[in-house]
Formats: structure tokens, C-alpha cells, sequence
């Protein structure tokens, strides 16, 4: 590749951020644009633009939307939403935090993205009943499914990367990851609750009308949740042990999406309606926007000049990646990054002739999966949530997103290189046992400032 196609790329990449950014251009167009413009040029072929993209995101997101899609006829995440109300009282910040908490745990255990394409309606439904601002609790819980996807192999595609190219297991992920995913997430709910703390007020009257309301009457087609519940069970199965069946997640996602359209007898037209189809297009543009940062060397060259900075050192080598993976992947889809990062670690540690090189395994997740909270471009999730939201009507703004986020994701790296401090310098399974000991006190603080919260609110109600 010649100079002047590399500054082309880039040139490419930073104005078409830039409009993402501006919001003065719909995300998308400014990605399709950005991608035409790469190939119009010739920096890419269309081969080469194909390539770039991610299929295998692709197929998971229209794959989960479908079922989300007829899953939601059935009436179950009405359901659900009164539900929760109910069990925390219609209090809009203690429903804030029972979501949020819901939204760590199934990120961990099936995957970020589907957790939010389940979650989002619920949340809306919620905010309408209570007449409150949903975009804290969008944020929070999109800050809530990276934090959580974290934890696990199958929780965030950067895992499902890493564990893929290494030796790493399910239980490697949890054992090492959850320990201080366990910490980083009370503490990020904390401040959050100390922010939107004041915002979310609603009356006395609409939290009585949701407790006296009766949740079984939302389901609509009780033959049909059945159906979907089913269909569910087996795509979540199908994602545990996807690996051990060889078969990607999306062909999983799919396989579900189908499979429910075959026993429902459901409307394929009404079905697709449900999909995010503007979401996918900008997921399809972005990737080929990288890909031609990666096309032209310049996502290697960054990586290989961390590598380098280091002098293959293994501690800061593994707190440069922690850093460089955690600013990259809040502006930079975290896919092709871990991608080419994945062979240069393990060309390092061949070079180096380090026998472990896990520490290093462990920076990157860290970085990636809790980078990707910066701004809202920065993890599947963020998108899919974000999307999902503007279709009912609701807009996150880029900066409005980026103000709460990208500090408190700033805060996570700090704490996530103090843990791998530790771990490096100290004895592994000693430390892991401290941080959940840890992450169980700031847990019970947790329900004590929300238990806080929700005497103020009375008393606030009482004395108007």
C-alpha cells in the first residue's frame, strides 16, 4: 500500500466518525458514505469490503431481532416490565437498578447483545408506565451489558475471540474476569444512582396504579410464548455450547430465528419488521470503514508500535494493551482490533519466549469488553440499544452518552489495571478471593443506598 492510500483511509475513517459524531448525518448514511468512498476509490475492492464484515455479528443481531420480534407478540415483556415495577415498588431508581442488575447477569450468561435486545422493551415499557426519562436507565443497563458481558467466554465477541485463538476456557474467563467484573459493576451503579438520583421522581399515584395492576393479563398468546419460550431455551443452550459443537453464534441465532418461524406459523413479513435494519447497515458500513484502516496496515502498525514501546516486557506490555484496547475500542469497533492484536500477542510471546502469556490475554479482554462503555458507537450493544431506542422515539445523543460513560469507563480501566497489578505481583487465586470479598461489600452497599433512595423518595412524596 502506498502513503497516500494509507492517509486516504484514515482521512476516510476520521471524517466519517466525525459526522457520526456531529449527528448532523444519520450514523448510518455517514457509514454507507464512508464505505462507498473507500471503494469508489479503490482502497478496497468489493472482495476486500465483504471481508471486512463481520458476519458472524451480523447473523447473531437478525437472528436475536427476529425472535425478539415475535417473542414480543406474545405480550411477555409487558409482563416482565410490570413485574419488576411491582417487585420494586414502582420506585423509578430501585426499578433502575433491579434492571440494571438483570441486564450484568444475562449479559454474563448468554451474550451483551441479545441480553439488550430482550431488556430494551422491557425498560420502555417501564418508563412509559411511570411517565420518567428512559435514558438512564438505557445507559445504565448498556453500561450494565459490557460490564457483565465481560465476565464469561460467551458474555462479549472480543471473548469470544480470544478464547477461540487460545487455551482459555469458559471457566478461565469466569474464574480470572468475574472477580473483578463483580467489583467494577457496584461501583459504576453507584455513582450512577448518585447522578440520576434526583432525576427520576414519579407520583405516588402511578407507582399505586402499576402495583395494582395484573401482570398475567399482558399475555396475549399463551401458545405462543410457550412456543418462543422453547425456542429460547434452545438458542441460549445453543450458545453455551457453541463451542463445544463447533457452530458460530450467529448460525445459533439463526438457526432459533427460524426454527420459531417454522413452528409459529408467525408472519415472516411482520417478523422482519422487527428487525433494526438501520442498525445493520451501519454495522455493515462501519466494518468496511476499518476494514480499510486494516486494509492499509494502520490498525497493525498501532498495535505493533505498542508491542514495541514495551520491549516485550510483560508487565507493561499487558497494562499498554489494557490502555491502547480500552481508548481504541470506545472509537473503533473492538472486533478487528482484538483481531489483529490476537497474532501479534502470540507472536510476542513466541519472540520473547514467555511460556504464559495469559496476563496479556486477560489486558485485552479487559480493555476491549470495558472499553467499548466510552460512546455509544463502542460495542454492539451500545448500537443495538441506541437503535432500538430512536425507533420508539427516543434519541441518546453521542455527547450526552459520552459525558456519563467515558469517565466512569476511564474509572473501570483504573480499577481493572489495579487488579491485574495485583495479579501479576501477587499470588492469583489470593487476590481473586479478595476482589469477590470486595465486590460483596460494595454489592450490600448497593442495597443500602437504595434502600436510601427509596426513603427519601417517600418522604419527598409525603411532605408534597
Amino acid at each position: 500500500m502506498t502513503e497516500s492510500v494509507t492517509y486516504w483511509a484514515i482521512a476516510v475513517f476520521l471524517i466519517t466518525y466525525a459526522i457520526i459524531v456531529s449527528e448532523k448525518i444519520h450514523r448510518t448514511v455517514a457509514a454507507f458514505a464512508g464505505a462507498a468512498l473507500l471503494m469508489v476509490s479503490g482502497t478496497l475492492s468489493p472482495d476486500d469490503a465483504v471481508h471486512y464484515i463481520d458476519f458472524n455479528t451480523i447473523g447473531l443481531l437478525i437472528g436475536m431481532m427476529v425472535i425478539v420480534s415475535i417473542t414480543r407478540q406474545t405480550g411477555i415483556f409487558e409482563f416482565v416490565a410490570i413485574r419488576a415495577s411491582k417487585m420494586a415498588g414502582g420506585e423509578p431508581l430501585r426499578v433502575m437498578a433491579s434492571l440494571a442488575l438483570l441486564t450484568a447477569v444475562f449479559s454474563a450468561l448468554l451474550d451483551n447483545v441479545t441480553t439488550v435486545l430482550l431488556i430494551v422493551p422491557v425498560t420502555l415499557a417501564i418508563t412509559r408506565k411511570l411517565m420518567v426519562n428512559p435514558i438512564p436507565f438505557l445507559i445504565t443497563e448498556i453500561m450494565a451489558s459490557n460490564i457483565g458481558g465481560t465476565a464469561t467466554l460467551i458474555g462479549d465477541p472480543p471473548n469470544i475471540m480470544i478464547g477461540g485463538a487460545t487455551h482459555l476456557g469458559f471457566l478461565d474467563f469466569l474464574i480470572n474476569l468475574a472477580p473483578i467484573v463483580i467489583v467494577i459493576y457496584p461501583i459504576t451503579l453507584l455513582i450512577l444512582l448518585r447522578i440520576y438520583g434526583k432525576e427520576l421522581r414519579t407520583t405516588p399515584e402511578l407507582q399505586q396504579q402499576i402495583l395494582a395492576m395484573d401482570e398475567n393479563k399482558e399475555i396475549k398468546d399463551p401458545a405462543l410464548l410457550k412456543k418462543a419460550a422453547f425456542v429460547m431455551a434452545l438458542t441460549v443452550l445453543g450458545f453455551t455450547i457453541h463451542q463445544v459443537v463447533h457452530l458460530e453464534s450467529s448460525v445459533i441465532a439463526l438457526a432459533g430465528a427460524a426454527l420459531l418461524l417454522a413452528i409459529s406459523r408467525f408472519d415472516p413479513e411482520h417478523a422482519f419488521h422487527g428487525v433494526e435494519w438501520p442498525v445493520i447497515f451501519f454495522f455493515v458500513g462501519l466494518f468496511i470503514v476499518v476494514g480499510g484502516l486494516e486494509k492499509t496496515g494502520v490498525i497493525a502498525a498501532v498495535a505493533l508500535l505498542a508491542l514495541e514501546t514495551t520491549q516485550g516486557a510483560l508487565l507493561p506490555a499487558g497494562m499498554f494493551i489494557l490502555w491502547l484496547s480500552a481508548l481504541a475500542s470506545s472509537f473503533v469497533d473492538n472486533i478487528p482490533f482484538v483481531a489483529t492484536m490476537i497474532p501479534l500477542i502470540n507472536e510476542m510471546g513466541r519472540l520473547g519466549s514467555i511460556e504464559n502469556i495469559d496476563f496479556l490475554w486477560w489486558s485485552l479482554a479487559l480493555g476491549a469488553c470495558l472499553g467499548g462503555n466510552g460512546t455509544i458507537i463502542g460495542a454492539s450493544a451500545n448500537l443495538v440499544a441506541a437503535g432500538m431506542a430512536e425507533r420508539s422515539g427516543v434519541h441518546i445523543s453521542f455527547i450526552g452518552f459520552f459525558k456519563v460513560a467515558f469517565p466512569l469507563m476511564i474509572l473501570s480501566i483504573f480499577i481493572a489495571m489495579f487488579y491485574l497489578l495485583a495479579w501479576y505481583l501477587y499470588n492469583p487465586v489470593t487476590v481473586r478471593i479478595v476482589t469477590l470479598a470486595i465486590g460483596v461489600c460494595l454489592s450490600l452497599i448497593i442495597m443500602k443506598v437504595n434502600e436510601r433512595y427509596k426513603s427519601q423518595s417517600a418522604k419527598s412524596d409525603l411532605s408534597a
